[in-house]
């Protein structure tokens, strides 16, 4: 029977955040795709709107049912996740070199995406299920570990570094929210270190490439250091005020590279000047900020845990975006949520928000 208590516990506030933040998406991809609609990019604005349209119907969808029931499908789920992204490794579809799709039928789609949802699922299920009142020592965070590694790695093969990095530093988040011990602590972070020599040899030739224009990016302007150098020109370009609407000379004249995927923030910066990008940064900060209110006041553990993992995907996807764009952090591939085009981001991204809603109405049934 259906509880009247879930319309009175709506949450409106986060429902306004997610539909501004998305029809600040809207216009900037319209914006983005506008110099090539004849050659492709209105078809990219439109799949844009019909992903997003089913994003939305997938939000309220994840609103419907108790997300207490979850709990024991967080394994089964982590599982068949990491099969599929076998499976991808296996007989994937390669776009641009990278094989990071599975196709069913006309519909293709990425498991690495999926794989953050699988991912805070199955760390909240673990921690919700210790009973430990004192720290959490390094034994104690091996399962954890092993749980964020094991999609990591499989990810990094695709080759998707950015992602696997993402996943990490959700898992980072859920694992720090517990008290756990200084000097287990250090000792990862030092093991980290240690074996990043090793790590940096397994990594594709590019993604080296990438990281070397980082930390120089005048060595190759018209190469390695292109994105970069022309996503800093768009974004100082638009000042404070910006150029206006469909006015940015970076993004007509084809200057600024992947402007309606991973450099969505940058046609932002460009058009709306620091003032947009500064409503849209705040608008991502009431919404982590919300989502943190949601698991504080979340009244079993299973929910708070994954409230915080769904907080972690927004935080550490926004900053590692906004952050490569502006090069303050290496170009890795990560998209912005909502602003840039991709179908399987999209959904993901609304499946996860649609779960944060569903934990802060049904926060009453634990009270």
């Amino acid at each position: 029977m259906f509880d009247r208590r879930l319309i009175q516990h709506f949450d409106w506030v986060l429902l306004l955040l997610v539909v501004m933040i998305a029809g600040i998406g809207v216009l900037n991809l319209y914006s983005a795709t506008y110099p090539i609609r004849n050659m492709g990019g209105g078809a990219v604005f439109i799949r844009h709107l019909y992903w997003l349209g089913i994003g939305f119907i997938v939000f309220f969808i994840m609103t419907t049912f108790n997300y207490y029931s979850l709990e024991r499908l967080a394994f089964p789920f982590y599982f068949v996740l990491m099969i599929m992204l076998v499976v991808v490794l296996i007989s994937g579809r390669v776009i641009a070199g990278s094989q990071r799709w599975l196709s069913i039928g006309f519909v293709s789609f990425q498991p690495s995406e999926f794989a953050k949802i699988a991912l805070v699922m199955t760390l909240a299920k673990y921690f919700s299920d210790q009973s430990r009142n004192g720290e959490y020592r390094l034994r104690d965070l091996v399962l954890p570990a092993v749980i964020a590694a094991v999609p990591a790695v499989l990810i990094i093969k695709e080759p998707d570094l950015g992602t696997a990095l993402l996943l990490l530093a959700i898992a980072s988040s859920m694992i720090l929210l517990f008290r756990v011990n200084i000097k287990s602590v250090a000792i990862v972070a030092f093991s980290v270190v240690a074996v990043a020599p090793f790590i940096w040899t397994r990594l594709k030739e590019y993604q080296q490439v990438r990281i070397l224009s980082f930390l120089k990016p005048e060595m190759d302007p018209l190469g390695s250091g292109y994105h970069i150098a022309q996503s800093k020109i768009a974004i100082g370009s638009g000042q404070f005020w910006g150029k206006g609407f469909l006015k940015g000379t970076q993004t007509r004249l084809h200057f600024l590279p992947e402007q309606h995927t991973d450099f969505a923030f940058s046609v932002l910066g460009e058009e709306w000047g620091f003032l947009g990008s500064f409503i849209l940064l705040i608008l991502f900060l009431m919404l982590v900020l919300w989502g943190l209110g949601i698991a504080r006041n979340s009244k079993d553990k299973f929910g708070a845990m994954m409230a915080v993992g769904i907080v972690a995907i927004v935080f550490w996807q926004v900053a590692i975006n906004v952050g490569m764009v502006t090069g303050l952090l290496p170009v890795v591939g990560i998209p912005l949520m909502f602003l840039s085009y991709g179908g399987s981001s999209m959904v993901t991204t609304m499946a996860a928000l649609g779960l944060l809603m569903n934990i802060s109405m049904r926060r009453f049934m634990f009270q």
